[in-house]
């Protein structure tokens, strides 16, 4: 199974959705219980290939003492000695995804990037590498705000992308490997304690594109989430942040 090449417009790559339909094949389960949690995850589409995924499950942060995560991560389809897959990511400037208010529960999430090849350890479990983390805060339905009428579009650039390890900060980490990302992950965390129970998040579209538009900008919110972990301002791809420019990038915008 291949999922990897996935083109559409120069200024447009849909990774998931769009021209690339949601395959739940495509994704599986990194959760808490690995760890000896009891956390749930699961992501599902309406209809194989359909428009639209929904990320769903339960946090339990019982189990962990106040800790736990819930995650589906992309599947890796080749088995070593084979190399991993990969995307090539470095002629666009940042990810464009759009998240549904339809079922909205107003909860944090983690969109997650590795660029390192993850491999077993004896015990099963993956190897410990660094993960580039954006947390986001999902539109609540009925509420009245938000971007691009009722769902909302948002526009993250390389930079704001944020290194970790085990779940800490690792500031001192090379530069995310544009050319080589590995996985893609969506996450669902206690982040301490504040966050627990069942969870909801319906995403449309996970694209990479060239640059911002007025239409995909980031909430004032979300912005605030993702500075108030600590990490430096400057991140992956040297931290440079890409400057919206006057044109949109039209061929996600259909979409909308």
């Amino acid at each position: 199974m291949s999922h990897v090449t996935m083109t559409t417009d120069k200024d447009c790559l849909f990774l998931f959705g769009g021209d690339a339909p949601w395959s739940a094949k495509a994704w599986t389960a990194s959760d808490d219980r690995v760890r000896g949690g009891k956390s749930q995850s699961y992501l599902d589409c309406p209809s194989e290939g359909g428009g639209k995924a929904v990320f769903h499950g339960t946090l339990d942060i019982t189990a962990l003492g106040g800790a736990g995560f819930a995650s589906q991560r992309t599947v890796d389809d080749r088995a070593p000695p084979q190399p991993q897959q990969h995307w090539d990511l470095s002629a666009y400037d940042g990810v464009r995804l759009k998240v549904l208010r339809q079922g909205g529960d107003g909860k944090k999430y983690t969109l997650t990037l590795k660029d390192e090849e993850v491999y077993k350890r004896p015990d099963g479990r993956d190897q410990s590498t660094i993960s580039w983390e954006y947390d986001f805060v999902s539109p609540t339905e009925g509420d009245g705000s938000g971007k691009d009428g009722d769902d909302q579009v948002l526009y993250v650039p390389w930079a704001d992308f944020k290194p970790t390890y085990r779940g800490k900060p690792k500031p001192d980490a090379p530069g995310l490997d544009l050319a080589n990302v590995r996985r893609i992950s969506l996450m669902m965390r206690s982040f301490f304690g504040q966050q627990e129970g069942a969870f909801r998040l319906e995403v449309a579209y996970i694209a990479a594109v060239k640059n911002s538009s007025s239409k995909a900008a980031r909430p004032a919110s979300v912005a605030s989430s993702s500075s108030s972990t600590g990490y430096p301002e400057k991140g992956g791809n040297g931290g440079v942040r890409s400057e919206p420019k006057s044109w949109l990038t039209w061929m996600c915008g259909i979409f909308k």
